[in-house]
């Protein structure tokens, strides 16, 4: 049976968010399904607890992971959440007054961020739109981005305005531990680029990230919280990979 509408969350150990994701999606859309990668703790168990489809599949990149849930789940629309995503009553009319009347073959969808226990104001981190409806015969994944996927859509595209809530790090252990993820994998990229950095880099590029994050983006609406996130993602972004870069030459 093809259906309208399908959630898809990705989910690895998300057992702590997994209950409160399903129960803010079940009610609206056709299908709940979990996209699980090897979870080692209860998530699979409270998912389908909670009324959600599990679909086991390794873990390669998130790009494939998506694109495999596009790939295999016989619906018109899939809606893409995190675990640690939260969909509003609002959203979800929202979400629903839009598939009904669309033309288009994706939407753009905002988010509000909460890190550490903070929502943030600037910095990039607000309205932070996210492709995540998507009409799944007109869209699919650059399998070349293995993490922050890009969508290429073949039609128009659209934008909604009420936010999806998204409780994104918990404590700054778990912000540390990501983000060392992400330079890593940003180093990976300027190496594919064929970027040579210098040493004036390692000075250069923490600046530029740090002016762009505080001032151009305007992290300073945050307070003492934007500028700790400032100094940090420009030293994970600006600094980081290319001091990998260099000790790898």
């Amino acid at each position: 049976m093809s259906l309208h509408l399908a959630a898809v969350i990705l989910t690895k150990n998300e057992a702590e968010h997994i209950g409160d994701c399903i129960a803010a999606l079940r009610d609206w859309s056709d299908t709940v399904v979990v996209w699980d990668s090897g979870s080692q703790d209860a998530t699979r168990r409270h998912a389908q607890a909670a009324g959600a489809c599990v679909v086991a599949r390794p873990f390669d990149d998130y790009a494939r992971q998506r694109q495999a849930a596009l790939d295999s789940i016989n619906s018109e629309w899939v809606l893409f959440v995190d675990a640690d995503e939260r969909a509003t009553p609002a959203l979800a009319q929202e979400v629903l007054n839009a598939i009904r009347n669309s033309g288009c073959a994706g939407y753009w969808i905002p988010r509000r961020n909460f890190i550490v226990g903070h929502e943030m104001r600037g910095g990039g981190f607000t309205p932070d739109y996210q492709l995540r409806l998507l009409r799944r015969n007109a869209a699919r994944y650059d399998l070349r981005r293995e993490v922050h996927e890009i969508v290429i859509l073949d039609g128009p595209e659209g934008n909604l305005s009420e936010p999806l809530l998204h409780y994104n790090y918990r404590d700054w252990s778990q912000f540390h531990r990501k983000q060392q993820s992400y330079a890593r994998y940003e180093a990976k990229i300027l190496a594919e680029q064929g970027v040579r950095p210098r040493p004036h880099n390692l000075i250069l590029q923490p600046m530029r990230e740090l002016r762009r994050r505080f001032v151009t983006l305007q992290g300073w609406r945050d307070g003492f919280h934007g500028l700790r996130m400032a100094l940090l993602l420009a030293w994970y972004y600006g600094f980081v990979p290319y001091w990998l870069l260099l000790k790898a030459a």
